[in-house]
């Protein structure tokens, strides 16, 4: 069981998986809360993987930044890009955009230095 690390390095956050999920191949590894009766990982065995508890939370300052430690904006339209800051935002592409929009935004976000995380794939090339 890995660790991950979000500019937070002295707090490590377990990944925590679904009971029995690396038993089965019909049960995907995405949280479940466990419920049974007689759960082991509910009842919180030794030897079995831990449960989401607040204990696990992040502090304040690194709590919903993107791993980059930038924070992520949700971008609809142009106008939307001008009071970001390159230092402190990352872009992020409606999906709900057209092609021809998405790549009026991502002209204006790289004059303005913006790191965009889902550059269209057409463009990527």
């Amino acid at each position: 069981m890995g660790c991950t690390f979000m500019k937070d390095p002295d707090k490590k956050i377990p990944e925590f998986k679904r009971e029995e999920s690396w038993r089965y191949k019909r049960i995907k590894a995405n949280w479940r809360k466990p419920k049974g009766i007689d759960n082991k990982m509910r009842l919180q065995f030794k030897g079995w993987p831990p449960i989401v508890k607040i204990g696990y939370r992040k502090s304040k300052k690194v709590r919903g930044l993107h791993p980059s430690g930038l924070r992520e904006v949700l971008i609809n339209n142009v106008k939307e890009l001008e009071p970001l800051n390159p230092s402190q935002h990352a872009v992020r592409i409606s999906g709900k955009l057209g092609l021809r929009k998405k790549l009026e935004i991502l002209k204006e976000a790289r004059k303005k230095g913006l790191r965009v995380l889902n550059a269209p794939a057409k463009v990527k090339s």
